[in-house]
C-alpha cells in the first residue's frame, strides 16, 4: 500500500507541491483546502495528467480534514503571502490563525506524521506550530533553509558559469533578512568559491540570496514565489519517505546547539524517516557565530512582540 501525505492549502505552492509529490511517485496526496470545489478540481486536473507523465500516485481534492487520517507527511503551506508593504507582524498575526486551525486538525487526525511547515513567516510558523501541536520537536521543522540554499546554489552557478549540479553550498539562520549564506562552505566540485570569485561579486550574490524572496514578491506585484518552495518542499518530503538521511538547513528548534535556545531556526540537520535525526554543529567563524546568534535573537524578539499583542 502507498503512503499518504497530505498537503494543507491548494494556493499556488500546495497545488504544485502535491504535484510535484505525485509525479514522482512518493506517494498518494491529499490535498486539502477550505474552498469547496478548488481542491477538487485541482486534484482532478493533476489526475488526468497521470497517462502523459507516468504517474501512479493518486490525489485527492477535499475539504475534510479527517481524509489526511494516518498521513505519514503533513506539509502546510496555507496561508496568506506576503504582500507588498505589509509588515511581518500582519503577516503573523492573520497566518497564524490559520496554523492554530489547521494543526488542530492535524494532531486530532494524523497524529503520527511529521510536520513540514512552509507558510510565512516562517520561523514564527515552525514554532507557533510545534507548541500547538504537542508533538516531538523532531518531527516539526520549517522548509525555508532548503529554499535559501538552493536560491544561493543558482545564483553562484550562474554567476560562474556552471552547472548548478556542481555547486555545493549551505544557509542558515532565519527564512528572512538575517539568513547567512556561508561562503567558507561553498564550493564549485570541492573548489572553493573564495579561490574562484573575487570578495565584492561574492557579497552582491549574498545579498540578492537574502533578498530573493522579496524580489519575486516586488515582480510578481500580486504574489508570491512557488515554484522553488514546491520543489524544496517536495524535496524534504521525499527525504522523509525514502528514510534517506539528507543532509540539508531547515528550520528546527534549537535547545542549546550555538549558543540558542527556544527558537526555530534554520539549521545543519539530517531529515530521514522520524524527521529531524541530528542537528549538526558545524564551525562557524566568529562572525559568523554572532551573526547567527544575532538572527535567532531577532526572531525571539519578534515572537516576543506577537505574544504580547
Amino acid at each position: 500500500m502507498r503512503e499518504k501525505v497530505a498537503v494543507i492549502g491548494a494556493g499556488f505552492v500546495g497545488t504544485m507541491t502535491a504535484q510535484r509529490i505525485a509525479e514522482k511517485n512518493l506517494a498518494d496526496v491529499v490535498l486539502v483546502d477550505i474552498i469547496e470545489g478548488v481542491p477538487q478540481g485541482k486534484a482532478l486536473d493533476m489526475n488526468h495528467a497521470a497517462s502523459l507523465v507516468e504517474m501512479e500516485a493518486a490525489v485527492q481534492g477535499t475539504n475534510d480534514f479527517a481524509e489526511i487520517r494516518d498521513s505519514r507527511v503533513v506539509v502546510v503551506t496555507a496561508g496568506f503571502p506576503r504582500m507588498p508593504g505589509m509588515s511581518r507582524e500582519e503577516l503573523a498575526a492573520k497566518n497564524g490563525k490559520i496554523i492554530q486551525s489547521v494543526v488542530s486538525r492535524v494532531r486530532e487526525f494524523a497524529p503520527e506524521c511529521v510536520l513540514l511547515i512552509v507558510t510565512n513567516p516562517l520561523d514564527i510558523m515552525a514554532y507557533t506550530a510545534w507548541k500547538l501541536s504537542g508533538f516531538p520537536a523532531r518531527r516539526v521543522l520549517g522548509m525555508g533553509g532548503v529554499l535559501d540554499t538552493a536560491r544561493y546554489e543558482f545564483l553562484l552557478a550562474r554567476e560562474l558559469g556552471v552547472s548548478v549540479r556542481d555547486i555545493d553550498a549551505l544557509v542558515i539562520g532565519s527564512h528572512g533578512d538575517t539568513m547567512i549564506p556561508l561562503v567558507e562552505y561553498s564550493r564549485a566540485r570541492g573548489v572553493p568559491i573564495k579561490s574562484l570569485l573575487p570578495e565584492d561579486r561574492i557579497e552582491k550574490i549574498l545579498e540578492r540570496t537574502k533578498n530573493s524572496g522579496a524580489e519575486i514578491v516586488g515582480l510578481l506585484k500580486t504574489g508570491s514565489a512557488f515554484h522553488a518552495p514546491s520543489a524544496s518542499a517536495a524535496a524534504m518530503v521525499e527525504a522523509v519517505l525514502k528514510d534517506s538521511g539528507r543532509l540539508l538547513a531547515a528550520s528546527v528548534l534549537l535547545e542549546g546547539q550555538y549558543g540558542i535556545r527556544d527558537v526555530f531556526i534554520g539549521a545543519p540537520i539530517r531529515l530521514g524517516a522520524d524527521g529531524v535525526e541530528s542537528i549538526y554543529e558545524i564551525v562557524l567563524s566568529a562572525a559568523e557565530l554572532q551573526a547567527y546568534r544575532d538572527s535567532a535573537a531577532a526572531i525571539r524578539q519578534f515572537l516576543d512582540k506577537i505574544s504580547a499583542s
